[in-house]
């Protein structure tokens, strides 16, 4: 049996070995991702412990029919990432952040390591550069339609159908 389908049949059951074998397997692409959204270490490790607290909460909502649990784990984080960085108190913490602070781990290191590790920007690279662009600030900028729209200065209607087209080309790669 694989990782997946054990991981899988534990959460099906509530059992808390999943819980281990989720954050093993992975935590370090999901913190990549995360990271990517919020840009703050401590911030992404701990929207991570949020997201990993709603993926047990909720692993009933998980459908294999509907994709793979990794995928369905990515969204989680990445949308519990999303609504921190909209949230009020996150946007009252970033504007009393002096300007030259940086973001960057104390090693020197970025994150974009584990987003490179799961393919993902091998994927991307393979889409038209407008639909990159539209991806990255989107999903990974964390922008509403309307807010890409004006920052990427095309009708709210083109955004959608790129986003459309993208997410289209990157099923076919999966």
């Amino acid at each position: 049996m694989q990782a997946e389908d054990r991981i899988i049949e534990l959460m099906r059951e509530k059992d808390q070995r999943a819980i281990p074998l989720i954050h093993k397997k992975y935590s370090r692409a999901l913190l990549g991702v995360v990271l990517h959204i919020v840009k703050d270490q401590e911030t992404a490790e701990d929207v991570l412990q949020e997201a990993l607290v709603k993926i047990w909460r909720n692993s009933d909502q998980y459908d294999p029919s509907k994709g793979r649990l990794f995928t369905w784990l990515l969204n989680v984080a990445r949308n519990t990432a999303i609504d921190k960085i909209r949230s009020k108190a996150y946007r009252q913490q970033a504007a009393n952040i002096r300007p030259d602070e940086n973001f960057v781990s104390e090693q020197g290191e970025g994150y974009s390591i584990p987003v490179d590790h799961i393919g993902l920007k091998e994927l991307l690279l393979k889409l038209d550069p407008r639909q990159q662009e539209v991806i990255q600030v989107v999903y990974f900028g964390g922008r509403t339609h309307q807010e890409a729209a004006e920052e990427l200065d095309v009708p709210l209607g083109t955004l959608k159908t790129r986003i459309r087209m993208a997410l289209t080309q990157l099923r076919k790669y999966l």
